[in-house]
């Protein structure tokens, strides 16, 4: 199921953009459609930020630097 919304997200995305292209290509740009577009674009990205975890905290979280080698 994890994989299922993985993909819908990625669906999403690229379906947003593509409306809110669409929406742009005219002379006479339909703003319904490029609002819709733009909405599901941020669903789509606000759904895969939303599964990102936090930094880990602690020694192994953080990168060396040549000093501290």
């Amino acid at each position: 199921m994890k994989s299922f919304s993985k993909i819908l997200n990625y669906i999403l995305i690229l379906v947003g953009a593509v409306i809110a292209i669409y929406a742009q290509a005219g002379e006479a740009q339909d703003t319904k459609i490029l609002v819709i577009g733009i909405v599901v674009l941020m669903v789509g990205i606000y759904r895969i930020s939303k599964n990102i975890g936090e930094k880990p905290k602690g020694p192994e979280g953080f990168v060396k630097t040549e000093e501290d080698v």
